[in-house]
């Protein structure tokens, strides 16, 4: 059975390209533009993990990673940012992210990541 990735961004360009190469790899993707598609997306598919963009207009990446850990306490979430706010990127691992990506990321590095925390168990 494929795993399944969930691609959280509000920039068509980056669910795309994301969507594309995880495709690739083997995985079943979903993608949604923001926080209320993501969460219907992870109670009708439970995916095995998350890419979460911080910066989503509307209900912000903090507030997603809370709602989506109420849903599924550990469920794995790697989240992206275009901004060097360390705060929010703090405020997400305490929250139980797994790791953080600064945009433009590379996708090599993305690749390598989702097969890392996949093989982990929680």
């Amino acid at each position: 059975m494929k795993e399944k990735i969930l691609i959280v961004d509000d920039q068509f360009g980056i669910r795309i390209l994301l969507n594309e190469v995880l495709q690739k790899e083997g995985y079943e993707t979903f993608q949604a533009a923001n926080g209320v598609q993501a969460l219907d997306i992870v109670k009708k598919h439970s995916p095995d993990l998350v890419l979460l963009d911080m910066k989503i207009p509307g209900m912000d990446g903090i507030e997603i990673l809370k709602r989506l850990k109420v849903l599924v306490q550990d469920i794995r979430v790697i989240i992206m940012t275009a901004y060097g706010e360390l705060d929010m990127i703090q405020e997400a691992m305490d929250l139980g992210a797994l790791t953080h990506f600064a945009k433009p990321f590379d996708i090599d590095d993305i690749r390598a990541a989702v097969k890392k925390y996949l093989r982990v168990t929680i």
